[in-house]
């Protein structure tokens, strides 16, 4: 094992690997740019949901203003519940999959954590 590697920040382990500008754990396949972690193998970016909770992947959500989809007549209703989010570091902060929709980029400012 490399000394170098910070250990996962999700699992704890410490058989991670450096696969082009992101870290991979192998055992929870959990994924993080190198960028965002700092000299202790510790994530750098904080995520905070519209009321400020601080929100980690796996995290479950409620979205909080109903949304429009951008080129469908479809709209995500206020309550909707969202779970296992993934944090991204993009324009939009969080990736998941909602029932009934499908694969979604969300702004953290529109939902809050359960």
């Amino acid at each position: 094992m490399n000394e170098s590697m910070p250990r996962c920040p999700q699992c704890q382990s410490e058989f991670t690997y450096a696969d082009g500008e992101q870290y991979i754990c192998p055992e929870c396949a959990h994924e993080w740019p190198i960028a965002a972690t700092d000299t202790a193998g510790e994530e750098t970016k904080v995520v905070k949901d519209s009321v400020g909770n601080v929100l980690q992947d796996g995290d479950s959500v409620t979205v909080i203003k109903d949304l429009k989809l951008k080129g469908s007549s479809q709209v995500i209703k206020v309550g909707t519940k969202v779970k296992n989010i993934r944090l991204v570091d993009a324009d939009h902060d969080i990736d998941c999959k909602i029932d009934g929709i499908g694969a979604m980029s969300l702004k953290s400012e529109f939902v809050r954590k359960i």
